[in-house]
This record gives structure tokens, C-alpha cells and sequence, in this order.
């Protein structure tokens, strides 16, 4: 049987147009924030401002333990309200911002945060505090337990736990607060919080460092193999974040905020705040 010509330039635009259909499918699925096999650039942001929060917060201490009297206590809390207020300006559209455990939990408590992707979340923020620490001890050549957080002298450690419950509460409902739709602050969201964090250790910090954050007071734990009031910055700030979900239910009802869940999740396109919601989104 004879072969029909094959008609080789028309074959070649043929190859053309599906290689480029077909790298074009896989440029849509690369800048496809909501599929989930993007959650790696969320667990990215999460590692990365972890890092910076810790780097700041434990930073300070040890840098004082090394050079004392070149940072007073006054820097040393303002600055990480500072770091954070930078880091949800600069990454909170990425992955929400949370840095802190009890971010995650609070907005999945709230039906705002998917609970699946609740335990990258929190991996992703231990290993970030722990390379901050790590790193501060070769740089800085001291030990990590200076940058923990412990009860202040006199405090006990169950004073301790109220005292970071009541901080993590007010915390957390500054953010819940400022990401829900009966706010609608935007980016002034991340100058109160901010604003929080310094404040409230500009008082607190004496009584029990003011951590309101596991991540921030055990990596340094971990890091030096010292435990000895690492209960208080779990139990603390575990029980203020039931606290402010249930004072949240109690302002704006039980939560599934969609521009809480868009804020929470980090989307980046606007269609995704209206699909939020939905199980079958990421």
C-alpha cells in the first residue's frame, strides 16, 4: 500500500503549537496560587517569617547577653512587633502571616484556615525558629537559652500562664479582628498587630517575656536542651486562643468569614476570596 506524503512543515507547526499549549499548561499550574500543589510557597513564606520572628526575638536577648547594655528591654520587645509588622506587609498575601501556632489554629477553629493544611503550618514555623536559633548561636557564639522567654523573677509559673493567655487572647483578637470583613483595615491590619506585640511587651515582658507564641520560646528551648518552663508558653497561649475564638463567636458570630478565609489563606487573586470556602479549594 502506498504512504501519503507527509506534509513536514505542516507537521512541524503542529509540534509548535502543542509545545507551546503545553508549556503554557504548565505556566498556569506554576502561578496557580489556589492549586495545592503550590502549598509549598506557603509553607516557604511560613519558614521564612518564622525565621526573621525568632532571628528578632531570641536575637535580642543573646545579642545582650554578649554585648550588655548595648540593647535595652525597651528594643528588645519593640523590635519584633516591628519584624512582624514587616513581614505581613511584605509576605501576607503569600500564606496569610501566621508565624505562630495559635494563628493557624485560631482561624481553623473559625472555619477560616483549612484544617489539612494546619500541620505543614506548624512545621513549617518550628523549623523556621529552629534555624534562627541555630544560626544565632554560630553567629553570635552564646548559648540559645538567652533568647528564651522565662517567668520573671518572683513570677510563677502558673502567674506566667495566665498572663500569656491574656496577652495571646488580646492578641488573637486584634487579628482575627482586623482580617474579618466587619473590619476591612487591609494593610492597616499589620500595623496593629504590630503595634500589639510591642506594646504588650513593653509591660509584660518583666512578668513573663510576653512571648504569645510556642515557636518563639521552645525552638530556643529545644535549641539548648532547656526546659524548664516550656509548659507556660504552650499551655498559656493555648488556652488565651480558645479565649479569643470565643470572644470572636461572641462579636461576629461563629466565623466562615470570606475575607477572613482569604486573608487567613493568603490568596492572591481575587477570585479565590469568593471560593474560600469551599472544601474542594486549597
Amino acid at each position: 500500500m502506498a504512504h501519503l506524503p507527509v506534509d513536514t512543515s505542516e507537521q512541524a507547526t503542529l509540534t509548535h503549537v502543542l509545545q507551546d499549549r503545553l508549556e503554557g499548561l504548565r505556566l498556569d499550574r506554576f502561578n496557580d496560587f489556589a492549586d495545592p500543589r503550590q502549598e509549598w510557597r506557603r509553607l516557604a513564606a511560613e519558614t521564612f517569617g518564622s525565621f526573621f520572628l525568632v532571628l528578632v526575638a531570641a536575637g535580642g536577648g543573646m545579642v545582650a547577653h554578649v554585648f550588655p547594655g548595648q540593647i535595652g528591654n525597651a528594643a528588645a520587645v519593640v523590635a519584633p512587633g516591628l519584624m512582624v509588622m514587616a513581614m505581613i506587609m511584605f509576605m501576607g498575601r503569600v500564606s496569610g502571616a501566621h508565624f505562630n501556632p495559635t494563628v493557624s489554629l485560631a482561624f481553623a477553629l473559625r472555619g477560616e484556615f483549612p484544617w489539612r493544611r494546619v500541620p505543614g503550618y506548624l512545621a513549617a514555623q518550628c523549623a523556621g525558629g529552629l534555624i534562627a536559633v541555630f544560626m544565632l548561636e554560630i553567629l553570635v557564639h552564646t548559648s540559645a537559652r538567652w533568647g528564651a522567654t522565662t517567668p520573671g523573677h518572683g513570677v510563677s509559673n502558673w502567674a506566667a500562664i495566665g498572663i500569656e493567655a491574656i496577652l495571646t487572647m488580646g492578641l488573637l483578637s486584634v487579628i482575627l479582628g482586623t482580617a474579618s470583613g466587619a473590619q476591612q483595615v487591609g494593610i492597616l491590619g499589620a500595623v496593629a498587630v504590630g503595634a500589639y506585640i510591642a506594646l504588650a511587651g513593653l509591660w509584660a515582658a518583666p512578668l513573663s517575656g510576653a512571648s504569645m507564641n510556642p515557636i518563639r520560646s521552645i525552638t530556643p528551648d529545644l535549641a539548648s536542651v532547656n526546659f524548664r518552663a516550656w509548659y507556660v508558653y504552650l499551655v498559656g497561649p493555648l488556652v488565651g486562643m480558645l479565649f479569643a475564638v470565643a470572644m470572636a463567636w461572641v462579636l461576629r458570630g461563629s466565623g466562615r468569614d470570606q475575607t477572613a478565609a482569604a486573608v487567613a489563606q493568603g490568596s492572591f487573586v481575587e477570585e479565590i476570596a469568593s471560593k474560600a470556602l469551599k472544601p474542594d479549594q486549597p
